[in-house]
């Protein structure tokens, strides 16, 4: 059984979209994706520099479209499982066929503004949690007054919520464990969010999803989504509640999952897999981050999909 990730915001990297555009259509597409998510796709995804692309705004369509300008080129009949990390559950929607990829696009462009707002009204931010007891890191997390964002698995946890209860994370963290606050804009997934929610509710209300034709992971709990609508309404809720990819991991491994194709820009998922899932077995992994990798893709593919 093989799955196809779409990963989440931080992984982005300098000009990765760059060698897509040997192929033909790639730049069509991301010129004609652009207008809808409301930001330059081609310059993004080829000549802005890290800073540029580190603006939540951006980020969040830059990463949905190069997972399904990636997947375009993949047999996608014949994978069964796709799943996404955070802002990568639009992409993994419509790999599943939830969710056109426009509709997809223009979500993530909606999702991106409204985040990045959302950051502006108050001083917020994230850490990661490296290490611990989980149980306590837990407790530590809300003793500073916040919250899980992201429960990542393989000993990380993301922190999220005021600078005060950042720094004071940093000052008393948990035993056993490190502390590094991240660079983003502000408190993704927690309820500091609300208005990005609010205006990604009002932003689906007109889209008539469809049913997955393939298993759909929800970062919610990590469950197999079969209904299309439900989905939707789990889209518009993870934006102010915890990103759960420790269960998703679960998931995977309870369902057999035997290869792996993260989409660009590809290698933080498959690091966290490989550490998660190192003692009850790491399924066959490979990183699609340029063309030259669609080979080993499609092998893979051809050796482990198929319909469960």
């Amino acid at each position: 059984m093989l799955a196809v990730l779409s990963p989440g915001q931080g992984s982005q990297k300098p000009g990765f979209l760059s060698p897509w555009l040997d192929l033909t259509g790639t730049e069509e597409r991301l010129r004609s994706w652009s207008a809808l998510a409301g930001v330059d796709l081609l310059h993004l995804g080829t000549a802005a520099d890290a800073d540029e692309i580190k603006d939540t705004a951006r980020t969040q369509p830059l990463l949905v479209a190069a997972a399904l300008l990636a997947a375009e080129h993949l047999p996608m009949d014949d994978v069964a499982l796709t799943a996404g990390h955070s802002v990568g559950e639009l992409g993994a929607a419509a790999l599943a066929g939830v969710l056109p990829a426009e509709a997809a696009i223009t979500l993530a462009g909606v999702r991106g503004r409204e985040m990045a707002a959302a950051c502006a009204l108050e001083p917020t931010g994230m850490a990661a949690v490296l290490g611990g007891d989980p149980d306590e890191v837990l407790t530590t997390i809300a003793t500073h007054g916040l919250h899980p964002a992201n429960r990542n698995g393989a000993g990380q946890f993301v922190a999220a919520g005021s600078v005060d209860g950042l720094a004071k994370l940093a000052a008393e963290p948990p035993a056993k464990a490190r502390v590094i606050r991240l660079k983003v804009a502000g408190a993704f997934h927690t309820p500091y969010m609300a208005p990005a929610e609010a205006a990604l509710a009002t932003a689906t209300a007109g889209i008539t999803p469809a049913d997955p034709a393939r298993v759909l992971l929800s970062n919610l709990d990590g469950a197999a989504v079969g209904d299309g609508g439900d989905m939707v309404q789990r889209l518009v809720r993870q934006v102010t509640a915890p990103v759960r990819w420790d269960l998703c991991m679960r998931t995977l491994a309870d369902l057999g999952v035997t290869g792996v194709i993260e989409l660009p820009p590809a290698g933080t998922l498959a690091g966290l897999l490989k550490r998660e899932l190192k003692e009850t077995g790491v399924p066959e992994i490979v990183t699609l981050n340029t063309p030259d990798d669609l080979p080993a893709a499609r092998d893979l593919i051809a050796r482990t999909g198929g319909q469960p």
